[in-house]
Parts: structure tokens; sequence; C-alpha cells
């Protein structure tokens, strides 16, 4: 059980998610909201209880009306231009704080008046400011028809910004983004891994890599999938999504793929892989933080928030280039160094649940009192 100071528990809070289809990074810090908020109403645009934690489902959860919309838990992304125009038709509740936790736009709930409202921000809407090809493609046709989409996302975006009385960010990577994006300051609070469920087992016993991510574009699991083919280790893929099709075809023999794991699996999967690969740019990262928590190693790309958690050297190796030669050298001096897997748990200690209540507990304050 972790702390949450008493006049904290007293609060009326709303939070608000912004799909709950999965028990992913972003659900998990929502979890732990809903550990120190038992009480608060949950609002999102779609939910699907058969994905989603028992923490989380006995909330009183509020959807929208495209959770009334056939096949919406596979569709919802084609509904993208409608989200912000849902989110702010939804009728929200008296409170005293609002806590949005958002990478879309969650943050555009309208909260009533008097109350404040504290986005936890895993980064400004990532289709409209990041990663722009891997989620719509480099056509350029197809580029010219999502252009004026994507203008009028990033204006309603940003104005929506101004709605919101504080923002936290998961990481100095997003901070910047929250600055160069909205021109707002930001806290800086990690996300929480539970050190108390992620822990090494007895002596690592597996030949095999690990990758641990849901498999779409930006994971650029595309580049892990052709360095395995042409190195020939096993490679074990853990996780659902829209690229699994097209991966699977082009992968070898040595590649496996476990579709999804349940924690019980994972923790198993992370004690006795050699390591953890995670091939593309993160905004923070928390399945290597996890693997960490285990004692194992990680190999990265060296951009973004996993800059932040990972230390070359001593929990992981770094590859600067999302290239087959670059992730191959990489792997290859991972596999060949002894790794103390104290120092790598030690590293993954600081990022536990109780420092991420600490942390948000003050940006709360801060927020209530109007304090910088």
């Amino acid at each position: 059980m972790y702390n949450v100071p008493d006049h904290l528990s007293k609060l009326k809070v709303v939070l608000s998610h912004d799909w709950l289809t999965g028990m992913r990074g972003g659900e998990r810090v929502l979890e732990i909201l809903c550990n120190a908020f038992p009480d608060a109403p949950l609002f999102t645009l779609i939910h699907n209880p058969s994905s989603i934690s028992s923490v989380i489902n006995t909330h009183k959860i509020t959807t929208s009306w495209l959770q009334c919309v056939p096949g919406i838990m596979k569709q919802y992304r084609y509904f993208l231009p409608f989200f912000p125009e849902i989110i702010e038709g939804m009728s929200v509740p008296d409170a005293d704080l609002l806590i949005s936790t958002s990478h879309c736009v969650a943050k555009g709930l309208r909260a009533r008046p008097g109350t404040k409202h504290l986005c936890y921000c895993f980064t400004p809407m990532r289709y409209a400011w990041t990663f722009y090809d891997e989620y719509f493609g480099n056509n350029p046709v197809k580029a010219l028809l999502a252009k004026p989409l994507l203008a009028a996302l990033r204006k309603w975006d940003r104005n929506a910004s101004t709605h919101v009385d504080r923002f936290v960010a998961i990481s100095h990577h997003v901070r910047k983004r929250i600055m160069d994006f909205y021109g707002r300051e930001a806290d800086v609070v990690y996300p929480p891994i539970d050190t108390e469920k992620w822990i090494p087992g007895g002596q690592r016993s597996g030949n095999f890599d690990l990758i641990v991510s849901a498999l779409v574009p930006y994971k650029r699991l595309d580049l892990a999938i052709k360095t395995y083919n042409h190195l020939g280790f096993q490679l074990k893929v853990a996780g659902v999504g829209t690229e699994l099709k097209k991966l699977k075809s082009s992968a070898s023999s040595n590649i496996e793929f476990l579709g999804w794991q349940p924690d019980d699996k994972l923790l198993e999967l992370y004690r006795t892989c050699r390591l953890l690969i995670f091939p593309g740019e993160e905004d923070f990262g928390i399945v290597p933080l996890e693997a960490q928590a285990c004692g194992t190693p990680v190999v990265a790309y060296a951009k973004g928030g996993l800059l932040e958690t990972i230390k070359e050297g001593i929990t992981g190796c770094f590859f600067n280039e999302q290239t087959t030669e670059s992730l191959s050298e990489s792997i290859t001096k991972c596999a060949a160094t002894p790794w103390d897997p104290l120092k790598i748990r030690a590293n993954a200690e600081k990022f536990g649940v109780q420092n991420f209540i600490n942390g948000l507990t003050e940006s709360i304050n801060r927020t209530l009192n109007k304090r910088n």
C-alpha cells in the first residue's frame, strides 16, 4: 500500500483519460490515481472492460457516444477528427480537482467553474505534433489530404492547453515539447513502476532476447526484426497491434511472436531473457524500467525519454542511429557485457510508486494553491 496524504484523500476529484482499450504505460499511471482517489468518477472516450484492470473498472466510468459505434474498439482512431468536439461535449460534475492523463484529448475535458485542472501529460497530441510519418505515412497524396486536419488538431490542442491550470510532464524530454508547442511551463514527475511486482528471479537461464511493445509503426519493430533476421539470435516479441501481420511476414524462424501476455508471464520473460530491445524513440518508456527492475539490461535508441532512465554501461547500451548496423553493434556489445543485476535494479527503484505519489502531491498542492 502506498501513502496518499490525508488532505488529498479528502478532495473531490474527477479523472479523465483518452481511452481505455488496454493496459499500457498510461493506464498503469491511471491505475495509481484510481487507487489514490477511489471515489473519483472517470471520463473517457471509450471503455473495453475486458482489457482493463479491476482497479480501474471499479470506478464509475462515463464514456462518450463513440461507445455505441459497432466495432469501435478496433476502429476508434478513424474518428480522430471528432475527438476534440466529443471530449468537450461531455458533462462533468462539480469537483475540487480535475486530473487528466493525456496524450491526445483527455485534457480537453472542460472542468466546471471553480475546479482546478492538472494535466499529467504523456506528450502533446502525438498524432498532430510528432511521429507524423509513422502515423499517416509518407505518401504525398495522404500528406496533402492530412495537412488541413493536422493543422486543425494542432490549433485545437494548443487552445485546449490554455484551460489547464498546471502541466506535469512525464520526462524532461516531454517538458520541452510542452514549452515548444504550448508555451507553458511544466513540472516533471516520472511515471511509476511497481518495484514490488517487478523483481529479479534466480539465475538468468534464457537464451533469447525480448521485445515487449505495442506493435505499431512508431515503435520501429521493423528495425528489430530486420536486425535479428541478420544476427540469427533468438528473439521473442510480446504484444499486439496493427503491424503484427506485416512483422510476422518479414520475420525469420528465430523470431517468435507471443501475442499479448499477462503480467505473470511478462515477469518470467523479463527474468529469463538475455536483454530487452527497445528500438523506437519514446517519451519515457515504462517497459525498459520494468525490465531493469528485474535486473535485465536494455538496448535502446539514444533519443527521447530513455536517456533519462537508462545508464550507459550500467543498466544497458544505447545505439545512436536507427540502422541495422548500429543496432547490431549494441546488441552484440550488450550480450558480451557482464552485467550486475543489483545495480540495474537499483536504478529502477528510483522510479517507484511512492516517489511518483510524492512528486504528484507537490504538483497538486501547487495547483490548488496557485504556486509556481
